[in-house]
């Protein structure tokens, strides 16, 4: 049994060298770029994997979902288990892709997919076993949580702390699935149809982007509430279904959360009988998501090939979560809920009562339509 890598790009070279350094063989690794100190084991061609018997296991590492969709489906065809870190991938195929490997008798693993280094989805997966998920929710996007934390810290401006970022390599140059909630959407359609046993897709997941926040947003929340903001994403199982949200969020000052510092993640599940159980460390990263694609290879090869996944579409309810809603804007548009409001020059500050995750949403797109800089973030009870 031998493994193969589509990608040698910072994922792809990290859980080579891990695997290597492990002892395990890896036959082959595709990539459209000449890599010498691979020697034959590099190939252009994807057919070179897929009609080696020897090859029973291979690690998508090529991100987006074109080419890769193209080559993890014919993997699956080919009999050959397939592991992935490819968030969009998963999110947009996940029913496709799981039918495919059951079809043809093998498994499909992405735990990198969500959480990167942290075994995030392999323990929400075991700690569903026996017990009833609740709620999943958390700070699942590093160079969010990256900015954030310096506008706080450092009392720096969103505009500079994303540069930064960039210059880090935590932010590429369009930020735009990060700051607009995009990645976090994603992993939160993931997560949400692990522990809910039912699909849930990136279109059904209700986001406010972060790309609006001020400096002087984050001074107001400390100054006048006492609190701090951190990007969350959740699920939540409803009455009726599963709501699925992404926002940002204004927290106590000792939550666990509000105490991710730089380009950590920390992830919660809430059981019916275990509580609350957190997982916190690297999201990102050549290692870190390296180690856990590798993770997730060993596992198969050591003859953990169980597939389980509902083909069931989730019934979402995002009206049935109801929390309350802090909104800066210079809009004058009137809500159709209660609300606390006071004016600083022209500018608006609202604290809402308890409103439906799905209505605030729809406000939302009216003040942005009068006002595009607004802002908002939920709160999270205390």
């Amino acid at each position: 049994m031998s493994i193969a890598i589509l990608g040698y790009g910072v994922v792809g070279s990290g859980a080579y060298e891990i695997l290597t350094k492990a002892g395990y063989k890896v036959s082959r690794v595709l990539d459209v770029r000449s890599y010498p100190e691979l020697g034959s084991t590099l190939t252009y061609d994807i057919e070179d994997i897929l009609n080696d018997k020897e090859i029973t296991v291979v690690a998508e590492a090529i991100g987006g979902n074109t080419f890769s969709y193209d080559f993890v489906s014919r993997a699956l065809k080919a009999g050959k288990h397939v592991v992935s870190s490819n968030k969009h991938l998963i999110c947009s195929y996940y029913k496709e892709l799981h039918a495919l490997a059951k079809e043809n008798g093998v498994t499909l693993r992405f735990t990198a997919s969500a959480g990167g280094g942290i075994p995030w989805l392999y323990n929400l997966k075991r700690g569903k076993l026996c017990d009833r998920i609740e709620k999943v929710m958390g700070i699942m996007n590093g160079t969010t949580n990256y900015i954030l934390d310096a506008m706080i810290h450092d009392s720096r401006d969103f505009s500079d702390v994303l540069k930064e970022a960039q210059q880090l390599g935590y932010a590429e140059a369009n930020p735009s699935a990060d700051i607009d909630g995009f990645d976090v959407a994603r992993k939160t359609a993931i997560s949400s149809s692990i522990a809910f046993d039912a699909v849930v897709s990136e279109n059904d997941v209700m986001v406010f982007g972060l790309r609006n926040i001020k400096k002087g947003d984050i001074d107001y929340i400390s100054e006048h509430c006492g609190k701090t903001v951190r990007y969350l994403g959740y699920g939540v199982r409803t009455e009726n279904g599963v709501a699925a949200f992404v926002e940002p969020t204004l927290l106590p000052i000792d939550a666990l959360e509000a105490n991710v510092r730089t380009n950590n993640n920390m992830i919660s599940l809430f059981g019916e009988y275990v509580g609350r159980l957190s997982f916190y460390g690297q999201g990102a990263g050549k290692y870190p998501t390296g180690n856990a694609l590798a993770q997730d290879i060993i596992n198969i090869l050591q003859g953990d090939t169980a597939l389980t996944f509902s083909e069931t579409d989730a019934v979402i309810c995002n009206e049935e979560v109801k929390r309350s809603y802090f909104i800066r804007t210079d809009a004058a548009v009137k809500l159709d809920f209660e609300a606390s409001s006071e004016m600083i020059g022209e500018t608006r500050y609202i604290f809402t009562e308890t409103v439906s995750v799905a209505q605030m949403h729809d406000i939302a797109e009216k003040i942005l339509a009068e006002d595009p800089e607004s802002f908002f973030a939920g709160m999270e009870a205390e």
